[in-house]
């Protein structure tokens, strides 16, 4: 990820370079598509960018005049990036190293300093960044779910895909498959996509959607029972159990699937998080299933019998 970012830097000097041009933002622009990392890396400079623009005059004086020299501007920002670097690297490496951390299985409920409530789901990395003017959440990998607390400052969450704005709400964040997905269950927020310009979708109260650095998916019903898992709850309605297992494996360590046999049955239930073996147990007595177990860290759902 480090030369990634080198690369990341490389091209913001470039682009604010004199000489850039619509074939120099097109290449970036493919650059950017490349990769999901290169998303991520360039989200990172962005948030240095922010951070800069609330920094001491002589620091901002000092990055402006070095854009003026290619390699002043790019000795300067792996500089001031250096400890963006270890923290970036350092997320993945290291689970401890981002301002709140989940483990896989636990969840985490905390308010923020300017009184908004943030949940954290399983295995989920943030760091918080609040300054004179903005509150932003960096989402790095997971799921959350925000309650804002009225403030003058705007309030978004950014990912590798993009930024999610809030608009006064109750919404949620989650990194699906080098995706994100926002669900809103109040008010609005806006979703800007980090590599479609100008682009900004508005998510009303009571729908989802998925969307890319490039691109928006389609606008769907929310689910009523999405945040249940902050009363530590999974809520199924009609649920293909291979997709239900998919869920549930969020939260225990090791493989958990199924059979292709079995893998489109359907069924409704509550399931509690807290107890994965209860909520298997409770499987196996809906349907015509056998849990196999290899391990506590291998369980395979098969048809009863086989």
């Amino acid at each position: 990820m480090k030369a990634v970012l080198g690369e990341a830097v490389d091209w913001y000097v470039r682009l604010h370079d004199s000489s850039a041009n619509d074939n120099t933002r097109a290449n970036w622009r493919a650059w950017l598509a490349a990769d999901h990392r290169h998303a991520e890396a360039w989200a990172r400079i962005e948030v240095l960018q922010r951070q800069l623009g609330q920094a001491p005059a002589g620091s901002g004086r000092t990055l402006e005049r070095a854009r003026h020299n290619r390699r002043d501007a790019l000795k300067t920002l792996a500089l001031l990036l250096g400890v963006g670097v270890v923290g970036w690297q350092g997320y993945r490496v290291s689970p401890w190293s981002a301002d709140y951390v989940t483990r896989v299985g636990q969840r985490l409920q905390l308010t923020l300093a300017d009184g908004s409530r943030l949940d954290l789901n399983t295995d989920t990395r943030v760091d918080i960044r609040f300054d004179a003017g903005q509150r932003l959440i960096l989402l790095h990998h997971g799921e959350i779910l925000v309650e804002t607390a009225k403030d003058s400052r705007p309030l978004s969450v950014q990912t590798s895909a993009g930024r999610v704005l809030a608009l006064g709400t109750r919404f949620g964040v989650r990194e699906v498959d080098g995706a994100t997905r926002v669900t809103v269950e109040e008010h609005a927020v806006e979703i800007h996509p980090l590599l479609a310009e100008g682009a900004v979708v508005r998510v009303e109260a009571g729908q989802s959607r998925d969307f890319s650095a490039g691109s928006v998916g389609e606008l769907r019903a929310l689910e009523t029972s999405g945040s249940a898992w902050t009363r530590g709850m999974l809520v199924a309605v009609d649920w293909r159990l291979d997709d239900l297992l998919g869920e549930l494996s969020r939260y225990r360590h090791g493989y958990l699937g199924c059979a292709p046999e079995v893998a489109a049955m359907r069924l409704s239930g509550a399931f509690n998080l807290n107890d994965g073996e209860a909520a298997l147990a409770s499987l196996q007595d809906a349907l015509p299933i056998r849990v196999r177990r290899m391990s506590r860290y291998w369980v395979r759902i098969e048809p009863r019998g086989a």
